[in-house]
């Protein structure tokens, strides 16, 4: 019996640091934290995942200018080049060297023809057309054949990273023979990635190009400064979303990192309150309490907006001249009385 009397006044003694009576009063009250109720607004965001790529004018296809043996290959996927590195030897097919053999052929006719027939016309024994088919047919063959020496028909020839890179995609293989515009591999700058992801529809229409955003490497804390870029127009049927893509900072990300994007679309009006102030009824609805001269008063508010800790509420009974109740809100009713907790810097200078 001893116990149960020592336990109940263990439990008592607890409590009376919440819920005492007040000096002259013969109500309970309880003992609370404060803050000023204030109007505001939060950033309006919305929220996204995704993969870093290369952005499209970041990136490049090396190319076979011609039909061409692929004979070294000095690069790996993954690799980071320098400008100018080498990427890659080729040598002229058959078919090529074959078909330059013929254009040097074809320019020398038409140089032998053309100085013929303009000792001819010298003699007045052609006509000035004549001079002038000739003296063009000369022309367009000494045009191919220039075109096919700056393709590579002519020669081996070292092909060079245009700027720095990395090399996202390797197509070639020693020995494979490349026809005119076969992809040999894929260049992007790291300088110029983009963070790809994929939004709703409902709220891909709020996201315009240039919106500000956040963005970090998923499981990283670190965020970095970014911006939209581009915002998609129709479904990728793929994924069911709306393709965006955010502008990422140079030197933080790698491409085929993921990411998560923190897009601001613009800001939402109303009370900014602390999280903590919003407690939920049994009715599954959210309410706020705030001090009526010392007494509680539960007010209904709609959550429209949250950012971090803190949340922008709506109700058409807040009273912006009444503090908004924090801490001890859930032991509170409408009219119950509460004590305001000193706050620690006036103790601080109560005691000195």
């Amino acid at each position: 019996m001893k116990k149960q009397y020592i336990l109940t006044a263990v439990v008592l003694a607890a409590c009376a640091s919440y819920v005492s009576a007040e000096p002259g009063a013969g109500a309970p009250s309880v003992l609370v934290t404060q803050t000023t109720l204030r109007q505001g607004s939060l950033p309006h965001t919305v929220q996204a995942y995704g993969v870093v790529q290369a952005s499209n004018a970041a990136s490049r296809s090396v190319t076979a200018s011609t039909s061409a043996i692929v004979q070294s290959i000095y690069v790996r996927e993954g690799d980071e080049i320098a400008a100018g590195a080498p990427l890659l030897k080729l040598v002229p097919s058959p078919e090529t060297t074959a078909a330059y053999a013929q254009a040097q052929s074809a320019y020398k006719v038409a140089e032998q023809l053309a100085a013929r027939m303009q000792q001819m016309f010298t003699q007045h024994l052609a006509t000035a057309l004549q001079l002038a088919d000739a003296q063009k047919a000369q022309a367009d063959a000494q045009a191919n054949l220039a075109a096919l020496k700056a393709q590579g028909a002519a020669r081996a020839q070292v092909l060079h990273a245009p700027f720095r890179a990395v090399v996202l995609h390797l197509r070639a293989t020693p020995g494979m023979v490349a026809s005119a515009g076969t992809a040999l591999l894929e260049l992007a700058s790291p300088e110029k990635a983009v963070l790809k992801v994929g939004v709703v529809p409902a709220q891909a229409a709020l996201v315009g190009n240039g919106n500000p955003a956040s963005v970090a490497a998923v499981g990283e804390a670190q965020r970095w400064p970014a911006r939209v870029v581009q915002r998609g127009s129709m479904i990728d049927p793929s994924s069911g979303l709306v393709p965006i893509e955010i502008a990422l900072p140079p030197g933080h990300f790698l491409p085929g990192e993921a990411g998560d994007a923190t897009i601001t679309v613009g800001q939402t009006q109303g009370y900014v309150v602390p999280r903590a102030a919003i407690l939920v009824n049994d009715q599954g609805g959210t309410y706020v309490v705030q001090d009526a001269g010392m007494k509680a008063r539960k007010v209904e508010v709609s959550v429209v907006g949250a950012h971090g800790n803190e949340q922008v509420v709506r109700g058409a009974g807040l009273n912006p001249g009444q503090p908004l109740v924090l801490s001890g809100n859930y032991q509170l009713d409408d009219g119950m009385r509460m004590r305001v907790a000193q706050p620690v810097e006036k103790r601080k200078k109560g005691a000195q």
